[in-house]
């Protein structure tokens, strides 16, 4: 059958020609598309080297506190709910644990939907030491899979300075084109995947502070689920996933 032969290939998918589940299935087998070792040491007229940082709603001085900026917005990275869903949606099975997780990534650029992989390779939790200051630190970094319109890899992270509370939300990426099995959307991506890579950052950072601003404090919605244990992130109630989830989550979560 011709959408076996396509999951076979490999990502890119377009978003009507398969199956969530089987989708997220094949990305599994998945081999990174760079080597993260040499990610420190890139030449930046090869590779875009992209720094973000959001101020976010600011907590008392050390550790922090129940509730607060730094754990509303530690609860949104986990779940992926800082992306902006009109460009964006992630699939990934509920149950997988945060290091490893596979995601499926549904691109969304007017009425086009490409679905490709990333794989979380890093999880950070950690007090830092910067200029004689600490910092607690936690995120994620997701990196690039075989068949993704780019290569390398986004940190997502928040960060709490103890001296003074003040809390940020900042990206780290580091990403270049990369070639794949369909020339049309190769092509397209090298037009407008650099545009639309700054502006889906500066997004996430005006949502990231949006949504602690408005939950710091109270409960955060959950995420979408489908019958089949899959997640769709993020979530909104004017946007449902338009793709088939397979026999097992068939229709759209509940």
């Amino acid at each position: 059958m011709a959408s076996e032969r396509r999951l076979a290939v490999g990502p890119p998918w377009l978003a009507w020609r398969g199956e969530v589940r089987a989708q997220l299935e094949r990305i599994h087998d998945l081999k990174l598309n760079f080597d993260p070792a040499g990610l420190a040491s890139v030449r930046r007229d090869a590779w875009h080297v992209d720094d973000y940082c959001r101020s976010l709603p600011p907590e008392p001085p050390g550790e922090p506190t129940p509730a607060g900026s730094f754990e509303t917005a530690k609860g949104l990275l986990r779940d992926y709910e800082f992306a902006d869903p009109k460009r964006i949606r992630a699939y990934y099975w509920a149950d997988a644990p945060l290091e490893g997780r596979d995601m499926l990534l549904e691109i969304r650029y007017l009425a086009l939907r490409v679905r490709v992989g990333v794989r979380i390779g890093v999880v950070f939790d950690e007090v830092k030491e910067i200029a004689d200051r600490s910092v607690r630190v936690w995120g994620w970094a997701y990196r690039t899979l075989q068949g993704h319109l780019e290569r390398g890899q986004m940190d997502y992270q928040v960060w709490k300075w103890l001296d003074t509370g003040d809390v940020e939300y900042r990206i780290h990426a580091v990403a270049q084109v990369a070639e794949t099995h369909s020339p049309v959307l190769n092509l397209g991506f090298r037009l407008v995947g650099r545009r639309k890579q700054v502006l889906f950052a500066r997004r996430c950072a005006e949502r990231m502070e949006r949504l602690v601003s408005r939950r710091d404090g109270g409960p955060a919605e959950p995420s979408s689920r489908s019958a089949s244990g899959i997640v769709v992130s993020p979530a909104s109630p004017r946007s449902r996933p338009r793709g088939r989830f397979g026999r097992a989550g068939a229709g759209t979560p509940a």
